[in-house]
């Protein structure tokens, strides 16, 4: 756990510095508590590249990690999440991902930034 917590912060620090490329090489990792500070991390950086990080990670198999990523991609204005966040709005399985969803994508629409 101490390891986690470690490599959480070392994510959660390269975002702050805006360093994506560190950062993507954890989107893959089996911690979904890892997984959600990269899609935090990725939530500091307001590129196209990070947009696309967080793409992989609206569809991730655990619902805290694809709420954080809706909120990430809403805080960005990542034009390129917004379809992927409609279709969670209304399709995903889990109702809280479903309500972040929701509520990210009106946000979204209408106030959009693109690259």
């Amino acid at each position: 756990m101490a390891r986690e917590d470690a490599l959480r912060d070392k994510i959660l620090k390269l975002g702050s510095k805006k360093k994506l490329a560190p950062i993507l090489k954890y989107l893959d990792n089996p911690s979904d508590d890892v997984r959600m500070a990269v899609a935090m991390a990725l939530g500091m950086i307001p590129t196209y590249d990070s947009g696309m990080g967080l793409i992989e990670l609206l569809r991730d198999p655990s619902p805290i990690v694809r709420a954080t990523a809706i909120n990430s991609a809403s805080e960005i204005h990542a034009k390129n999440c917004e379809e992927y966040i409609r279709k969670l709005a209304f399709a995903d399985p889990d109702p809280n991902a479903r309500e972040v969803a929701k509520r990210a994508f009106e946000k979204l629409k209408d106030n959009v930034i693109t690259y």
